[in-house]
């Protein structure tokens, strides 16, 4: 895949880059390389002051930022102002928790936190020391990032990688160049130099990337496939690796839930981002009793959707970020109603310049199909009628994925059980799935595995070691 810069708005490619060759790469790595030295042996109180300046620098250059991703994948510029917002959030969550995270424990052992049991090699001796566990960098991180929250995702992964005294290398996706030398830009800005930095290369360098000494472990945003290629190269290496791929989140909607509210959630997080968030709500899975009920009150607020240039305020559904994901996505979408689905609103491309894809509702989805089985990563709801609620959650279960999943009920304690019960990383009772700094963010099964954000993403990617003084 070509780097470029493409407006989906209007299909224009506006601007190229040419890939990094082999030897501008090791120039780079080299350069992080000598950076991890020192970044490594940085007070934890100074890297947390370098997170505050990035922060500072993303909102006071927001509208720059939002602009270059709503040109490069289309998304609405409101959501995109909101994503760099949630970008200096991040970085603020670590500067202030970072000293915490990594704070050494102390655990009670015969190191001399406590006094030893007597044993028969030992029956009195008595030990003086301490024993703890220190949370150390790894080395450089090789951050693969996907283009659908191209700031969100690599500060995700980048803030507390950095926070923890990591480097980072990021192979961003290849339509959205731009940000990803913006996001560079301000780590260059925020960091010490080469802390952070870009590498405009394709996929299969960066598959080659990962057999290279000097990258120590590997994240990857992106699809299953994706996913798979990178996890193998990275255990063929040893390497830690950290996998968030896709989804197709269960909605599911019980009888006695407030179906108002339950309609207007459905429609904010399966259309949110053009319906191109691995958390969307994909599969709405509703109780037979009330399925036409919810319908009605979710196709009226379908259509309040206003899909347009992404640029203007009052747009709310922008195009898709590519040709191909567009092409893609319509051939699920027939081959689904020629199983059987009934399309209720759109199911179709909108005819015209860009990447448009009219919002659209697939009924009475059934196994076989692929609105059921394989993720829509668009504006496509697919429905799903369940008998009773023992049905809707074996229906939630039914997939290979397990990112994330929504229950709407006016029971907290039903709610919460159901959630419990559900196979995803993730579960939110009357509110759609996100991804939150101060909570773990990852799957299982099928969507991956690791964790981002929170204590457990800073972990991730350090060495837990355990020392033990003798004295």
């Amino acid at each position: 895949m070509a780097i470029a810069t493409q407006n989906p708005a209007t299909g224009e490619t506006l601007k190229t880059f040419k890939a990094l060759d082999n030897t501008q790469i090791d120039t780079v790595l080299q350069q992080v390389r000598t950076a991890s030295i020192g970044w490594a042996a940085t007070l934890i109180a100074e890297r947390a002051a370098c997170l505050v300046r990035a922060a500072q620098q993303l909102r006071a250059q927001r509208d720059r930022y939002a602009a270059l991703i709503t040109l490069e994948m289309g998304k609405p510029v409101r959501e995109a102002r909101a994503e760099v917002e949630k970008c200096a959030t991040g970085c603020d969550f670590y500067a202030q928790h970072v000293e915490r995270f990594l704070a050494n424990e102390i655990i009670a052992t015969d190191g001399g936190n406590a006094a030893p049991a007597p044993s028969a090699l030992l029956p009195s001796m008595a030990v003086a020391g301490k024993s703890y566990v220190v949370y150390q960098p790894l080395g450089t991180l090789l951050a693969i990032m996907p283009w659908n929250f191209p700031f969100w995702q690599a500060f995700r992964a980048a803030a507390p990688a950095l926070a923890a005294g990591n480097t980072v290398l990021l192979k961003h996706a290849s339509n959205v160049p731009q940000c990803a030398l913006a996001i560079e830009e301000i780590f260059q800005a925020s960091f010490p130099d080469s802390v952070l930095r870009t590498l405009l290369i394709g996929p299969e360098q960066a598959e080659t990337l990962i057999a290279d000494p000097r990258i120590h472990a590997v994240t990857i945003t992106g699809s299953e496939s994706a996913g798979r290629r990178i996890a193998a190269a990275a255990g063929a290496q040893l390497k830690k690796s950290v996998l968030e791929l896709g989804g197709s989140d269960a909605f599911v909607v019980l009888a006695d839930a407030d179906l108002d509210a339950a309609a207007r959630l459905a429609v904010a997080s399966r259309f949110l981002n053009g319906g191109q968030s691995c958390i969307a709500a994909k599969r709405i899975i509703l109780m037979e009793s009330i399925a036409e009920d919810f319908l009605a009150r979710f196709t009226q607020r379908l259509s309040q959707l206003k899909q347009g240039d992404p640029t203007h305020e009052d747009t709310t559904l922008g195009p898709m970020a590519r040709a191909d994901l567009r092409d893609a996505l319509h051939r699920q979408v027939t081959n689904s109603i020629k199983k059987g689905a009934v399309p209720l609103v759109g199911c179709e491309p909108v005819a015209g310049t860009g990447y448009y894809y009219k919002a659209s509702l697939l009924d009475q989805v059934r196994p076989g199909m692929p609105a059921y089985d394989d993720e829509l990563f668009g504006p496509v709801a697919a429905v799903i009628r369940a008998k009773d609620e023992a049905d809707a959650l074996r229906i939630a279960n039914d997939s290979r994925y397990g990112l994330g999943g929504t229950v709407c009920t006016r029971d907290p304690d039903k709610g919460e059980a159901f959630a419990r019960a559900l196979h995803s990383g993730q579960a939110f009772v009357n509110g759609m799935v996100k991804s939150d700094p101060r909570l773990p963010f990852g799957g299982i099964k099928a969507s991956g595995y690791g964790r981002e954000l929170a204590l457990q993403g800073i972990r991730e990617f350090v060495n837990i070691k355990t020392i033990w003084i003798k004295s």
